[in-house]
């Protein structure tokens, strides 16, 4: 019989949260890197070229590969003739791993769950609870799938509960573009059918634990109308043009993973989930002998690339740079920022629009600056700051009008596009809008030559900070005049793909 003990879950859990949180998977590296060679939309390919260049450094450097360490999910198969020597439940040992793992001193990661969600929103300062999925099986081994999933792609999940008449190929390709760029593509799409509701959302979380092997798919050809699917959902969603990033481009999408399940006869739940530039999964079976410990891959599994910026770049001081120069930025424009910016995200905008409300004086001058949408890791050893990447801007959209009508801010950094709301706020201000590259953390901090905490200490990662940059790399998306390159982009794209029948990922 098989006996697991309680270490040999803590430390399993623990050291594979710490492994994939700078070790993306290979075949996701070699996918990316594939999509790359065959992109011809610049502005995609270098977009392409930093999330394999920053692949490259977290592995090297252990650091993590998005500042959104995200939200642990475990699978969970558990053999009918398993003993357990424990007096914990398995959840608490889970989430010990947990804790461990983002307390890690050498590498500690971003703490992003919060307690009472409808209420106080308190960070619980260990990235527990996780959520944990269980299940019986016939065997005598423990079978573990670990991930850890950020904000940006979580939250553009979709549930239909579709007519069992309709299309589902035709459902995806019409929700994708709902979606933005905010889930950081180029990633995967899981995709849950049948079954119930919730179960079809289980479906969809689960199917995205698996490897990227659509071309062996190709290869071998389908045999079975899921797998027919996958092809069909995938070639058209990559003919959209949406691109990495969301700039218009050839590939949107690296692989379609599905899972199906018995359903009622008037029923067809169909779930969709997506996974980000910054996908992390890791798999390990306990068998008796002890904790299991993830092999690190060799440096040469990635690919040598390299990105140097245009002649066309224009450097920039955000210390002395004025409207007048803004207003010649155009759209999809190179930028090398350095100078002084302001970060804030979420919660630094609720408490900063409620100031202004109660007529209180804001803690920063933004006057002329620029706010970077951020919730940094903290920093090890000689670091300035942790893994700082963009998050997705488009929740601070209701904000934006305001923000800058009462403080004369020049403009704002963030990831993926603005929504209406926001491009109408910019255009009426005269603002701009600049994007980061999503799933590329770790070699945006190393831009970074200093980090204060200027404001709201008490939001942890959400405070304000007054970060130096020296040559941070960035793009004009929404220039002055509201021209959004995440609108123009994918339309030429899609036109450039259905015109001239490309050939697509």
């Amino acid at each position: 019989m098989t006996v697991i003990q309680d270490r040999d879950v803590v430390e399993s859990v623990a050291d594979a949260l710490q492994f994939i949180s700078y070790y993306h998977p290979q075949d996701f590296v070699q996918a990316v890197h594939r999509a790359y060679e065959m992109e011809q939309s610049q502005a995609a390919k270098d977009a392409l070229a930093q999330i394999l260049i920053n692949s490259r450094m977290c592995a090297m450097g252990k650091r993590p590969i998005c500042q959104d360490t995200g939200i642990v999910t475990v699978f969970v198969d558990i053999g009918m003739a398993v003993r357990w020597e424990t007096s914990q439940p398995l959840e608490d040992l889970i989430n010990e791993g947990v804790r461990r793992a983002y307390l890690h001193p050498d590498n500690k990661l971003r703490a992003s769950i919060l307690d009472d969600p409808a209420g106080a929103r308190k960070n619980t300062k260990d990235n527990t609870p996780a959520v944990i999925h269980t299940r019986m099986v016939a065997g005598n081994t423990v079978d573990f799938r670990v991930a850890a999933k950020g904000g940006g792609s979580e939250n553009k999940s979709k549930l239909a509960m579709l007519n069992p008449s309709d299309s589902i190929v035709d459902w995806v390709v019409k929700t994708v573009p709902t979606m933005g760029a905010g889930w950081c593509p180029p990633g995967m799409l899981g995709i849950g059918i049948g079954g119930t509701a919730e179960k079809a959302m289980v479906m969809a979380k689960e199917s995205l634990m698996d490897p990227v092997d659509i071309h062996e798919l190709r290869e071998r050809g389908a045999s079975s109308k899921a797998e027919e699917l996958r092809i069909e959902i995938m070639d058209a969603v990559n003919k959209l043009g949406i691109g990495a990033q969301g700039l218009g481009g050839l590939t949107t999408v690296l692989d379609v993973k599905i899972m199906d399940y018995p359903t009622h006869a008037a029923s067809l739940p169909v779930a969709m989930i997506p996974n980000c530039a910054a996908t992390r999964h890791a798999h390990f079976e306990l068998n008796g002998e002890g904790p299991v410990y993830q092999e690190a891959p060799s440096l040469e599994a990635w690919p040598e690339v390299t990105w140097e910026p245009g002649e066309s770049v224009r450097r920039v001081d955000l210390d002395t740079v004025t409207q007048a120069e803004t207003l010649t930025w155009q759209p999809g424009d190179t930028l090398l920022l350095s100078g002084t910016m302001y970060t804030g995200r979420d919660a630094a905008h609720k408490r900063m629009t409620q100031m202004i409300a109660d007529g209180e004086e804001l803690p920063v001058n933004l006057q002329g600056k620029f706010i970077y949408y951020v919730g940094p890791v903290d920093p090890v050893g000689d670091e300035v700051v942790g893994p700082a990447g963009p998050t997705t801007s488009t929740r601070m959209d209701k904000f934006t009008d305001n923000i800058l009508e009462h403080t004369c801010l020049l403009g704002m950094i963030g990831k993926a596009e603005r929504g209406p709301v926001a491009i109408e706020a910019i255009r009426k201000h005269k603002a701009v809008y600049l994007m980061a590259v999503g799933g590329a953390a770790y070699l945006v901090s190393k831009a970074i030559t200093n980090a204060e905490v200027v404001a709201f200490e008490d939001l942890g990662m959400e405070a304000i900070y007054a970060f130096t940059v020296k040559d941070m790399p960035v793009s004009v998306a929404v220039d002055a005049q509201g021209e959004s390159v995440h609108i123009t982009g994918p339309k030429v794209w899609q036109a450039a793909i259905e015109e001239q029948a490309i050939e697509l990922f």
